[in-house]
């Protein structure tokens, strides 16, 4: 039996739009959730790729080490003038050492690095896979019964894990020189007092905490990285937009993640 006119209902177009705009979302929240479950599947079967794996580590490892240390030294450096422009108000310079190694151990070291290794190891990796998923050879692994997050995603995960961290230590020490240089030549702090702040203020949980946040943003970079480079398409064009995609959405990531973990540890683990 048909309504008449005047009690028929219409969904208004925006409405519509949103509704499917949202159900999109779920469904590839849903679908990254069964990516990351894959992941942690795969890791544990073999066969091992350990060739990959060192490959992996190489490439992240040591040719992201000029970088960091660049701009690891820039960053203490820079946060030492302003840190210590405000200390030399209440005459406690001194205090520049410590301030800012709790403040690379605990939040800069990580971001930076994370951001960093987004821009060059993440990127490289969603360009690298998206070329082989365009060219049809992610297909073609899959019909030689080769499962390619077992073979593409896993090493790159668990290179990125592994080297990471070490990487971020690297930002964490070579930031103590930078303020050190920016200590000792612009302020005139004593080396004995610059010392003795920066050992009785930054605790070695302080470093932990820096590197654990750093083991769980590897993760995000390689996970993230390698999903938006499998799920290109379109040629170039999408080899270029997948790798955009990837970094900023790993960059979100990390924030988010950054976030989360500070509140955690300031709520319930101080």
């Amino acid at each position: 039996m048909n309504l008449p006119a005047k009690f028929s209902f219409e969904i208004p177009e925006p409405i519509l739009a949103w509704m499917g705009s949202a159900v999109k979302r779920v469904e590839l929240s849903g679908r990254f959730i069964f990516y990351l479950r894959e992941i942690f599947q795969q890791m544990f079967r073999r066969p091992f790729r350990q060739k990959i794996l060192f490959q992996q580590i190489e490439f992240i490892g040591n040719q992201s080490v000029f970088i960091i240390l660049l701009t690891g030294f820039a960053t203490g450096a820079v946060f030492g003038l302003q840190i210590g422009g405000v200390f030399t108000v209440f005459n406690a310079e001194g205090m520049i050492g410590g301030a800012t190694g709790i403040a690379l151990a605990t939040e800069l070291a990580p971001l930076m690095t994370g951001f960093l290794l987004t821009g060059r190891a993440g990127s490289a990796m969603t360009a690298e896979i998206a070329i082989m998923k365009v060219n049809e050879q992610v297909d073609a692994m899959e019909a030689m019964g080769v499962h390619p997050i077992h073979y593409l995603v896993v090493p790159r995960v668990l290179a990125s894990m592994i080297i990471m961290p070490f990487l971020c230590g690297i930002f964490m020490f070579i930031g103590v020189v930078g303020v050190y240089s920016i200590g000792v030549a612009v302020f005139h702090v004593d080396e004995g007092v610059f010392y003795e702040k920066l050992i009785n203020l930054v605790k070695p949980a302080d470093i932990m905490t820096g590197l654990r946040k750093m083991l769980i943003f590897s993760f995000i970079i390689a996970a993230i990285s390698c999903r938006t480079g499998l799920a290109a398409s379109k040629g170039a064009e999408g080899v270029g937009l997948a790798t955009t995609n990837a970094v900023v959405r790993t960059l979100i990531f990390i924030l988010l993640a950054d976030f989360v973990i500070s509140y955690i540890e300031v709520r319930w683990l101080s």
